[in-house]
């Protein structure tokens, strides 16, 4: 990567974030912790709940960074 990209990149996380996109990243941040807690607990559980689990986690993560990444521009909405 170049450093126009990092400076760009940098630029980005500190634009605002749309409201859709707030609530969906607050969902991701609920999903991630909730397959963290149930991956972390000292009890025996299933297999498959332990692999949805993992599975709520990856999810969690990849929206959440998605959700943070996307900005408000308000020049792509007006009309031309």
């Amino acid at each position: 990567m170049t450093n126009n990209n990092l400076a760009s990149i940098a630029q980005r996380l500190q634009q605002p974030t749309p409201p859709f996109f707030k609530k969906l990243r607050t969902i991701g941040l609920l999903m991630a912790a909730t397959g963290g807690a149930v991956m972390a607990a000292q009890v025996e559980l299933p297999a498959v709940v332990t692999q949805i689990a993992s599975y709520l986690t990856v999810a969690g993560g990849i929206i959440t960074s998605v959700s943070q990444m996307t900005v408000n521009t308000p020049e792509l909405n007006t009309k031309n």
